[in-house]
């Protein structure tokens, strides 16, 4: 028994259990695993191989590498493009809503002005009316002061005899 109050291998866990590892597998103690005692050397066609294998393998990593900044970059330009546009939409938007802006303020200046134009129209007009009716009243004036003065003098003169020889001889016959 061990200290902690069970069995162990061999005394201790670990060493048990290392063992029974490096049997199975042949740990290179001479108890198996199929491999010779020598190693095995590389040939220069395997090993031509193996560099010819890595040349590829980096020339594909390479590209691999060279695509993601391609889209990497196609991805930014797309967004730098995107933020371009829709500033360019959003200053197109408010130039828009500042013209509708001006063009209703002149809207409501021109009813203003057409209000304007409709009083002074019609104030002219009453002028013209009031000054038509004035020379009439005025000449309807004068023509009874001098209907009155003619009146007066005619009064004055007492009876006036145009031709007073017809007139005699027409009173005697």
């Amino acid at each position: 028994m061990n200290s902690n109050g069970g069995s162990s291998f061999f005394g201790s866990d670990w060493l048990g259990a290392f063992l029974i590892i490096a049997i199975l597998f042949g740990g290179g103690f001479g108890l198996g695993g199929g491999r010779g005692v020598a190693p095995n050397y590389a040939t220069t066609e395997y090993v031509q191989s193996a560099i010819n294998n890595q040349t590829t393998q980096n020339g594909l990593q390479q590209i691999l590498l060279s695509s993601a900044n391609n889209n990497y970059e196609t991805a930014r330009l797309i967004q730098d493009q995107t933020m371009a546009m829709l500033s360019q939409n959003n200053t197109n938007l408010i130039n828009a809503i500042q013209g509708f802006n001006t063009i209703g303020s002149k809207i409501d200046n021109l009813g203003y002005q057409m209000e304007q134009c409709c009083c002074s129209i019609k104030t002219a007009m009453l002028q013209d009316k009031y000054d038509a009716l004035e020379n009439k009243y005025l000449t309807a004036q004068n023509d009874l002061s001098n209907a009155a003065q003619s009146q007066y003098i005619l009064n004055a003169l007492g009876r006036f005899v145009a031709y007073p020889a017809a007139a005699a001889a027409a009173v005697t016959t």
